[in-house]
């Protein structure tokens, strides 16, 4: 049982007492506009609700009026990884918050990151990959007990791993760095997305650096015009608080660096597989 898994198994029942309309387009498979998911009715529910209505805004006037607004449906995934192989950054929905992706092996794109959010260099950025076994062309796993990386992935996590000599990522990214957070969401249209591009994807918040996060696209209206398009995904269910970031870069440890929406599932899965909790020590 993966973490997108066990967090719908904990839904509140009273969820269910509501019924709500399903409005559903085909392309995403779990936490996405029609969420094919692991994940129980409530959740779908409700997604699809929000999706309905941002679909709707987007369809009376957002795509005409602004030019870079796209539903987030199968019919624009060659679009989206055209746009990232030839350089530009676009804004996508993930299970957890918005997001701005470009090539991971595209110095001016992510530099292009890096402008959009205000934010500093030596702040690292994590990749999105399309499938778990996509991982090993760009970090170290094979010291991870057996079924890991299956058991947290795909969900609202990122790894951070050891980057290693083998790893095809360009050294512009993140430099000085030898590990990687490393994110497979459970969202079926940017997983499209990072399989056709047929490279990694830089992934950060779609924000500027110090204010909140997005999880719906009006959120960062005002970044639109910096993206080369941005796709509408609904408003996403699982709050502000982000993927919950852990440190698998010692063999046999763990470190929880960020709580974000996961955090227990997360932990229950580690020690699952025989890995102790390295805690920080004040000075």
């Amino acid at each position: 049982m993966n973490i997108a898994t066990r967090i719908a198994a904990q839904a509140s029942p009273l969820l269910h007492a509501h019924p709500i309309p399903i409005f559903s387009f085909r392309g995403v498979q779990k936490l996405g506009i029609v969420p094919q998911l692991k994940q129980s009715t409530w959740l779908k529910r409700k997604f699809s609700r929000n999706m309905a209505s941002s679909v709707e805004n987007s369809e009376v006037g957002m795509d005409t009026k602004i030019g870079v607004v796209r539903p987030a449906t199968d019919a624009f995934v060659a679009e989206a990884a055209e746009a990232l192989r030839a350089g530009k950054v676009i804004a996508v929905p993930t299970d957890t918050l918005y997001g701005f992706a470009c090539d991971a092996c595209s110095l001016d794109a992510v530099n292009r990151i890096y402008e959009i959010k205000g934010r500093k260099h030596t702040s690292p950025l994590a990749i999105c990959v399309g499938d778990v076994s996509d991982i090993q062309r760009f970090a170290v796993i094979d010291y991870l007990p057996q079924g890991l990386l299956d058991s947290l992935l795909p969900g609202p996590v990122t790894v951070v791993l050891k980057r290693g000599e083998s790893s095809v990522l360009e050294q512009s990214l993140n430099p000085g760095l030898d590990s990687i957070g490393v994110r497979v969401p459970d969202y079926n249209f940017i997983r499209d997305i990072a399989r056709g591009s047929g490279t990694a994807m830089a992934l950060t918040s779609a924000n500027l650096s110090g204010q909140s996060s997005s999880v719906c696209v009006n959120d960062f209206k005002d970044l639109w015009g910096h993206c080369a398009c941005v796709y509408d995904g609904g408003l996403l269910p699982l709050g502000r608080a982000g993927s919950t970031v852990v440190d698998l870069t010692i063999p046999h440890k763990y470190k929880i660096l960020r709580p974000g929406s996961a955090m227990e599932e997360t932990r229950a899965i580690l020690e699952k597989h025989s890995l102790v909790e390295e805690l920080t020590t004040l000075n």
